[in-house]
């Protein structure tokens, strides 16, 4: 027994690390795909959301990882709240597909699985060593609960086992058994598939399953709520609404609990057949359901939890392509959206700082969430600038072009330095490392003049001004004077032990880009300066 034991719980320890490592590969390889177009689908229709919310846990392997970034993305306003509803209920029919692929018994292959995706990974290039990756950890997963089935086959000689399982027990126990283990192991696919593995020993009836199924898809929004916690209004809302969902489903399903059981019972006579489809059945049944009511489910929502929340199109919101052949009003359209785009790393700018003496991991995530719409705008700036230049413009109207280019090469490189000042604020933070107050007084003054140059170029791309260009020149220089000497300082302080030895390199890397930051800017100005002259 104490042998079974450990290679079951080795067998949920190697599932959640597949699955966890397989859900961070493919979120880090979804900012290289073309995001953009993959969220546009979320805010059409509810049922595109849904669309969305069913493949992505299919790729991340957890409803948990798809809430969870749903609630990520919502707090951060790159979706609003009532386009977030589709893409959580179609994330839980999407957890569905882990158990029918273990009722298929894909576990048995799964060490061939590991192999295959180990080969891809160390042999392979490119996308094709990132899908190796995530076929490797894919693997993992089913060979985890491979090792969950070795483990539970011999509990079929155990009379007190099988007694257990068999006595009918009071549903409410066995949808408090469902939410607990959920709860904790944040993922409904471990309790849910445990279940079909014990079925396929003859250890467990639908009837004894299935409430444990419905809690334990009450327990996925446990996630969720987690993560709303450090949400705005709407990202609370969104972890609000999932909850809601299951729990409402659940009163529901409670109620008509013999009858869904009979309706099981007539589709297949396979009891862990019975527990996949109960699990699919019981998501399908949310989505179609709510799909209608989104609109005034999501308005009761917003009048329980009032607030206002801060939604950030995620799109070119100026550039008409109508106007390509309109050459100067093409160009207006394009400055409008640079100024999106600056604006964007304005707001990166102030959050990264703010990290700096006080890290927290909402306005980090909110940052990088919202460096995928300033690359996604940049991008689009560019690709509309060449379109104007394809069509016969004067050397004049050349220029601005490539000036425009230019500033949003810019303006790009500025969330950058925003993004490298947060990952920098992290680190102080993981690390528990201070800064002196003579440190932190030199930062914040720098802060304040790079503070003053970026809000200067937002005003500068909205309307051309001599002297602001002159203004942001002049604090560039103050500020490589201001970076010079509060190395030297920082130098002085190092040899008299008057600062963290670790804080040192932390320090000079902030201050080389808030440096840079002011740099952009100044670039941003000198090329105005060349626009006056065209």
């Amino acid at each position: 027994m104490f042998q079974n034991a450990m290679i079951f719980s080795t067998g949920i320890i190697l599932f959640l690390f597949g699955m966890l490592r397989l859900s961070k590969t493919v979120q880090q390889n979804f900012t290289n795909i073309r995001i953009r177009e993959y969220f546009s689908l979320s805010v059409k229709r509810p049922v595109y959301g849904i669309a969305t919310g069913i493949v992505s846990t299919i790729l991340f392997q957890s409803s948990s990882a798809t809430t969870a970034l749903t609630v990520g993305l919502v707090s951060a306003g790159l979706i609003s709240f009532y386009h977030s509803l589709g893409i959580i209920l179609g994330s839980d029919i999407g957890t569905t597909l882990t158990v029918q692929l273990v009722v298929w018994k894909v576990t048995d292959i799964s060490p061939l699985i590991i192999i295959i995706g180990s080969a891809m990974w160390l042999a392979g290039r490119g996308r094709w060593k990132s899908a190796g990756e995530a076929v490797f950890f894919l693997g993992f997963m089913f060979f985890g609960l491979f090792l969950i089935s070795q483990a539970t086959g011999p509990l079929k000689a155990s009379q007190s086992f099988v007694s257990f399982f068999q006595v009918p027990l009071n549903p409410f126990f066995g949808l408090l058994i469902g939410f607990i283990l959920t709860a904790i192991i944040q993922s409904s696919a471990i309790p849910i598939a445990t279940l079909a593995i014990l079925a396929q020993h003859g250890l467990v009836t639908i009837d004894g399953a299935l409430p444990i199924i419905l809690g334990a898809n009450l327990g996925t929004s446990a996630t969720a709520l987690f993560a709303g916690i450090v949400a705005n209004i709407d990202g609370k809302r969104c972890a609000v609404a999932h909850f809601l969902f299951k729990f409402l489903g659940i009163l529901l399903f409670m109620a008509i609990l013999p009858f869904f059981i009979r309706f099981i019972e007539t589709i297949s006579q396979d009891i862990p057949q019975q527990i996949a489809y109960s699990h699919f059945f019981f998501n399908l049944a949310l989505a179609v359901g709510f799909t209608p009511f989104l609109k005034p489910f999501s308005r009761l929502i917003e009048k329980l939890m009032p607030g206002t929340g801060e939604v950030i199109s995620m799109w070119p919101e100026f550039l008409d392509e109508r106007f390509l052949l309109q050459t100067e009003t093409a160009l207006n359209c394009a400055r409008k959206e640079l100024q999106r785009e600056i604006m964007l790393a304005q707001k990166m700018f102030a959050k990264a700082i703010s990290l700096i003496p006080d890290f927290r991991e909402k306005n980090r995530n909110d940052l990088n969430y919202i460096e995928l719409v300033v690359d996604n705008l940049h991008r689009a700036i560019g690709d509309y600038l060449y379109k104007i230049s394809r069509e016969p413009v004067s050397p004049e109207i050349f220029k601005r072009l490539f000036l425009f280019s230019s500033m949003g090469d810019d303006i790009e490189r500025i969330a950058d330095h925003a993004v490298n000042i947060s990952v920098l604020s992290e680190r102080k933070h993981r690390r528990e490392i201070g800064f002196s107050d003579a440190a932190a007084e030199d930062l914040k003054a720098i802060e304040n003049l790079v503070s003053k140059n970026i809000e200067a170029a937002v005003s500068l791309i909205d309307r051309d001004d001599r002297n602001t260009i002159n203004d942001i020149i002049r604090r560039e220089q103050e500020v490589n004077l201001e970076v010079k000497e509060a190395k030297d300082r920082h130098l002085e302080r190092y040899y008299e032990e008057l600062c963290h030895a670790e804080a040192g390199p932390i320090f000079v890397e902030i201050l080389m880009n808030l440096e840079r930051i002011s740099d952009h800017c100044e670039n941003i100005a000198e090329d105005f300066q060349d626009m006056d002259n065209v």
